[in-house]
């Protein structure tokens, strides 16, 4: 599956990237992912319909600072899972809500927020 796109009202939720116009592992470091890979496996996530996974976004700079995935499960479930960057929690909570509507009515499946 491409990786799709959500507007969360005041944030937006696009695919993580690391390009020459967008780079997302400063941010995914300020988190404390620093993992060089990162990127490119949620990418093959997506392709591989395992686990999709969102940057939470200021609109206006495409900076990330939050990040939302979900984990398809057994039968219909589906895990939803997220961090924030400090001072974030608002945003995180938008694209999880966001993300728990698309899992719902886009894939079909049955969300839950992990523990």
């Amino acid at each position: 599956m491409e990786p799709i796109e959500i507007n969360a009202g005041s944030w937006y939720l696009r695919a993580l990237r690391a390009d020459d116009r967008i780079d997302d592992r400063p941010a995914l470091a300020e988190g404390g992912i620093t993992d060089p890979g990162y990127v490119a496996r949620r990418t093959a996530q997506w392709d591989e319909e395992t686990h999709y996974s969102w940057a939470v976004c200021e609109p206006t700079t495409a900076e990330l600072v939050a990040e939302v995935g979900v984990t398809p499960g057994e039968g219909h479930s589906a895990e939803i899972a997220g961090w924030s960057r400090p001072g974030y929690d608002e945003a995180l909570e938008a694209g999880m809500t966001a993300v728990l509507r698309f899992t719902e009515g886009a894939l079909g499946l049955t969300p839950r927020r992990a523990d």
